[in-house]
This record gives C-alpha cells, sequence and structure tokens, in this order.
C-alpha cells in the first residue's frame, strides 16, 4: 500500500467515526424528549425547544453534513379511534349537554327550586363561565375541546335569553334580540381572532336560530329579512377575509328557507295584497351579496376559488333569485314584468364577466346569461316571435364566439368560446325545430299562400342559418380543437338552410292549391308544381355546387334530385293526367340529361386524380375543391 493510502485510511476511519457519535448524540436527545412527552401528555402542545447542543469532547465534524432527524420524522395523524374519541363524541357532548341544560331548567321550574329571574341569571352565568374556561384548555393546546366548550357556553345564552322572553318574559323583544346579537358577534369575533372556522359556523348556527327562538307568530318582513342579510354580509366578509367557502353552504341554503317559510305563511296566492317593491327588493339584495364571493381576484399563491364559490353558489343563487321573482310578480299579477325581469338578470351576468374571477366562474356567469335571455323568448314572445328569438339568438352567440376565437382575443376567452359555440348550436336547434313544427300547432289553416308570417318566419330562419354558415366559414380561418369544429357547424346549417327553403316552398305550393274552389284538377296541378319547384330547387343547388367547386353542395342537390325522380315515377305516373305526365316527364328528362352533359364533359375534373395543386384548396361547405 502507498504510503499517502496510508495516510488518507486513518482519516477517513476517523471521520466516519465522528459521525457515529454524532448520530448517536441525536438519537439519544430524541429517546430523552420522547420520554417526556410521553410523563406530560400536555407538553407536546407547547413551544418545542432546540435539541441540546452537541457534547464539547465530541470530535470535530466540519464538513459533515448530519441530517436532523426530526424534521425528517414522519407527523402523526389521526387515527379512526382518535377521531371518533377527540371529534365524534366532543359534537354528541355539546348536544348532550345542551339537553341536560334544558331538562334541568324545566326539572327546577317543576320544583319552583328558584324564581323566574334567579334561573335567567343561572343560565347566563354558566354560559358565560364555560365559554371564559374554554380558553384554558385552548391556551394549553386542546382546540377542539375549546371549541367544543364554546358552543356548550353559546348554546346555554341563546337557551337563558329565550326563556326570559318566551317563558317568563323578563326581557321585551328588542332587549332579548340584541343581546342575542351581542353572542353571535362575539363568536364571530373569537373565530376571526383565532382563525377557526368551526367557531364561524357556531356562531352561524346562533345567529339563524335567533329568528325562531324569538318568533312571536307575526309578520315583521322588514325586521326579519334585515337581519338575515346582515348575517349574509357578516358570513360573507368572513368568507372574503378567511376564505372558509363552507360557511357559504350553511348561511345560503339557511337564507332560501326562511325566506321559503315566510313566503308560504304570509305572501303566497292568499296573501296578494302584501307590497312588491319590499319583498322584490330584499330578493334582490340576497342575490347580490351572494354574487359577491364569486368576484375576487387572487393573491400570489392564495387558493381564493372553490367550487363552491365558482360553480354551486352562482348557479343556486341564480335559481333562488329567478324564481322568487317569478313567484312574487306572478301572484300580484305582475306577470308583464317578467320577461324583462330576465333580460336584466342576462345583462347583469353578462356584467359581471367583465370582473375579475376565476375562468370557471366567468363560464358559469356566461351560461347564466344565456339561460336567462332564452328564457325571456318565451316569457315575452309568443307563437312565431319565440322560433325568431331563438334563430337571432343562436346567430348572434354564434358571431360573438367568433369574435372570441379570433387570435387578436385573449387566451383566457378559450372556455367562453366553447361555452358560446354550445349555446348557439343549441339556439339555433331550437329554432330550426320551430321552424318544423310550426305548420302543425300554430298555423294549421292558412289561406293566402306566401304573404302570411308563416312564409316570413321561414324566410328569417333561412336568413338566419345562412349567416351562420357565413359566420361558420369566416371563423375557419382561424380553427381550433374546439368541438364541433366550425366546419361542422357550418355544414349542418347549410342542410338545414335548403331543407327550411325546401318545406316551406313546398307548405305555401300546397296552401295556393288547396282552397281552390270549382276546380277539378287542383291536386294534379299541386303535384305537378311541387315536382317543377324541387327539380329547379336541386337543379339551383346543383349549379351553385359547380360554381363554388363544393361536393358538399351538389351532393345535396343530387339527393333533391333523386327524391324528385322517386316522386315523379311512384305519384306523378299513376296520379298525374295524360297531359301532365308528359310535361313532368320531360321536363324531368331534359333536367337530368342537362346534369349528366355537365358530369360527362368534367367541367370540374373530377376524373383526374392529380389536381392543379396551383389552384387547390381544401373542399368546405361552398368553397373549395373536389377530391
Amino acid at each position: 500500500m502507498a504510503p499517502d493510502e496510508q495516510q488518507k485510511q486513518p482519516t477517513q476511519e476517523s471521520q466516519v467515526a465522528a459521525e457515529l457519535a454524532a448520530l448517536s448524540a441525536r438519537v439519544e436527545s430524541l429517546e430523552r424528549q420522547l420520554a417526556d412527552l410521553r410523563e406530560q401528555p400536555s407538553a407536546r402542545f407547547r413551544q418545542a425547544t432546540s435539541p441540546p447542543p452537541l457534547p464539547s469532547a465530541m470530535p470535530d465534524t466540519e464538513g459533515l453534513q448530519i441530517p436532523h432527524l426530526a424534521e425528517h420524522l414522519p407527523k402523526a395523524k389521526g387515527s379512526l379511534e382518535d377521531r371518533i374519541g377527540s371529534q365524534l363524541f366532543s359534537r354528541i357532548g355539546i348536544v348532550a349537554l345542551l339537553i341536560a341544560t334544558t331538562l334541568f331548567l324545566k326539572w327546577a321550574i317543576d320544583n319552583h327550586w328558584i324564581g323566574p329571574l334567579g334561573r335567567i341569571l343561572a343560565g347566563l352565568i354558566a354560559g358565560t363561565a364555560i365559554i371564559v374556561w374554554s380558553e384554558r384548555f385552548r391556551r394549553h393546546g386542546f382546540n377542539a375541546f375549546s371549541y367544543s366548550l364554546k358552543a356548550v357556553g353559546s348554546g346555554v345564552l341563546y337557551l337563558s335569553l329565550w326563556a326570559a322572553f318566551q317563558l317568563y318574559h323578563l326581557l321585551p323583544a328588542g332587549v332579548a334580540l340584541f343581546a342575542m346579537i351581542l353572542v353571535t358577534a362575539w363568536n364571530a369575533y373569537m373565530a376571526w381572532s383565532q382563525n377557526s372556522q368551526i367557531l364561524a359556523a357556531y356562531a352561524l348556527a346562533g345567529g339563524f336560530a335567533t329568528p325562531l327562538l324569538l318568533s312571536t307568530g307575526g309578520n315583521h318582513e322588514i325586521f326579519l329579512f334585515t337581519y338575515i342579510l346582515a348575517i349574509d354580509v357578516a358570513t360573507v366578509t368572513l368568507v372574503r377575509l378567511k376564505s372558509w367557502p363552507r360557511l357559504l353552504l350553511g348561511a345560503f341554503p339557511a337564507t332560501v328557507a326562511f325566506f321559503i317559510g315566510w313566503y308560504a305563511e304570509y305572501y303566497g296566492a292568499f296573501n296578494v295584497g302584501q307590497p312588491v317593491a319590499i319583498t322584490t327588493l330584499f330578493i334582490l339584495l340576497f342575490f347580490v351579496v351572494f354574487v359577491l364571493p364569486t368576484i375576487r381576484r387572487a393573491r400570489d399563491g392564495e387558493q381564493t376559488n372553490t367550487p363552491i364559490t365558482d360553480v354551486f353558489l352562482p348557479l343556486a343563487d341564480a335559481t333562488f333569485a329567478a324564481l322568487a321573482l317569478y313567484s312574487v310578480l306572478q301572484d300580484s299579477h305582475h306577470h308583464d314584468l317578467l320577461p324583462w325581469v330576465a333580460v336584466l338578470f342576462g345583462a347583469l351576468y353578462l356584467g359581471l364577466m367583465r370582473l375579475p374571477q376565476a375562468r370557471v366562474a366567468s363560464a358559469v356567469h356566461l351560461s347564466l346569461a344565456v339561460v336567462f335571455l332564452t328564457i325571456a323568448i318565451p316569457l315575452k314572445a309568443s307563437g312565431h316571435w319565440i322560433t325568431v328569438g331563438w334563430l337571432a339568438e343562436g346567430a348572434a352567440l354564434l358571431w360573438v364566439s367568433a369574435r372570441l376565437s379570433s387570435p387578436a382575443s385573449k387566451p383566457t376567452a378559450a372556455g367562453a368560446n366553447r361555452i358560446l359555440r354550445r349555446l348557439a348550436i343549441g339556439a339555433l336547434a331550437l329554432g330550426f325545430c320551430g321552424l318544423l313544427i310550426q305548420p302543425f300547432w300554430l298555423y294549421y289553416r292558412i289561406d293566402t299562400a306566401f304573404l302570411n308570417s308563416r312564409f316570413a318566419t321561414s324566410l328569417f330562419g333561412i336568413a338566419a342559418l345562412a349567416a351562420s354558415a357565413g359566420i361558420a366559414l369566416h371563423a375557419r380561418r382561424h380553427e381550433d380543437a374546439a368541438s364541433p369544429s366550425w366546419l361542422q357547424i357550418a355544414g349542418a346549417s347549410i342542410i338545414a338552410l335548403n331543407l327550411v327553403a325546401v318545406l316551406a316552398c313546398v307548405r305555401e305550393l300546397d296552401t295556393t292549391w288547396r282552397y281552390t274552389a270549382g276546380n277539378p284538377e287542383a291536386d294534379l296541378q299541386k303535384s305537378l308544381a311541387i315536382s317543377a319547384f324541387l327539380m329547379l330547387y336541386g337543379a339551383g343547388l346543383l349549379a351553385v355546387g359547380f360554381w363554388k367547386r363544393s361536393a358538399f353542395i351538389r351532393w345535396q342537390a343530387l339527393i333533391l334530385l333523386v327524391f324528385t325522380i322517386g316522386k315523379t315515377f311512384l305519384y306523378d305516373l299513376r296520379d298525374l293526367s295524360q297531359g301532365y305526365r308528359v310535361l313532368s316527364f320531360l321536363s324531368l328528362g331534359a333536367l337530368l340529361m342537362a346534369i349528366s352533359f355537365a358530369y360527362q364533359k368534367d367541367w370540374l375534373a373530377l376524373r383526374d386524380p392529380q389536381p392543379n395543386t396551383a389552384s387547390e384548396v381544401h373542399d368546405v361547405p361552398g368553397k373549395g375543391a373536389d377530391q
């Protein structure tokens, strides 16, 4: 072995020995701390002290990385047994102690041990003492038990004040209410100062229990809703300051329950004399308060948005406000205001989208705006105006979606673009269905052909579908990955357009000969006219397909012509007279020969497997090369 290697070996051995000595000292220190914790359980909640210094006689360990073993020890997690013992039992204990307090008060009343004033004072003193006593446990680290005691003490205070008002009439309603508000405010302050969401939940429960405890059976709408509104404002403030969204799961349902209970008892269909303005104002105030949690700009590294504030609360708030206003206005015979209320909500949600909020909340607000605007159509319109409204709304939404899909729009608009596109398709589909079924439920008897509102509605539908197809084709230049694609929307719009045009003209031709009196050949003339129209429309559609070099349009023309051929051979050949039959087949034959000549000349170079690349573009509805 070389001399230098012999010198390195003792150095390495000394470093290993030093490391072992340091680790041994650290393990011994940890064992002493563990022994102290076992002897004094409450010490685990005291401020941890730094580990003792290493012995002075320990060899120098400069340059060695000695791990701090305490930092790498796994944190103890509460077992099922621990959660049952510390949480479930404490909550059951709260209920048991409150029941015991109530039974004791009743027992004392039955046995006349103490007078009414003494009973109330004993309850107030006991509740206050329990709350003060709970702070001692919190300072020693027993937070869960301390919060349980605070809940018991608050419950005793509420019950004592309720007994002083309801049972013994020692306190007037105003004083009892003020005292209960003080208890609720103190609980809320402790929740805020101690950063305890469970205390906030206790305060919320006590606040909503107060009107029930002090209820005298009378109608105090302004007082009740003002009190509930104050609790809601305080809850929303806590949610914004402390990010406790789960409190909203208690405040919002309780608010709705109070309103439903009051409405069923004092408003309703049998109490139409109630002032509409006051109730409407409170509904709008409740609506605005619960909108606020969704409007917030997140700070750096802060998670402020949750499914509760982004999805559940906006949907539930909109549903409550819409149904409440509908019930109030309907029962007060103001049905004519409902469409404008829906438009107001739609405009409000469109305005909310401009405020700072999460992308999910913005998408939900956009959906609610479209829903309210869609609801406004059947509330205000009737008959064909409903169809016109849906078609106009679908084309407008599609235009907005196309604007959002342009490169100049913000990247955050992608989610809104997808939602708008689907909503536009839904509105257009509703309008299309209305165009198809309107003769059966609205215009089943029309005497004047073409010059009627049915045909005007169909013309508007054709224009709206044509505009939708044009918007989709224009937006296809900035195609994205959203589904359905702009190409699919354009194709569906063109198919729907042609179908509406054919059906509308066939209906009007049928109306032209339906009420013709004294004409024995009216049915034959109508059949011939319909066949002639189908031939001309198919020929025109085919010409557009040749002009735009679009196989998509030409296939629609060919399908229509095939249908016309079938009608001619299966219907016209059987029912038409000799002269009409000749005219029908002559027209069909001439048309088919012209179409055949165009295809045989191969004007579109369909037989060329290698089209000229200089003029090749993609085949889209209305524009593109044939493949």
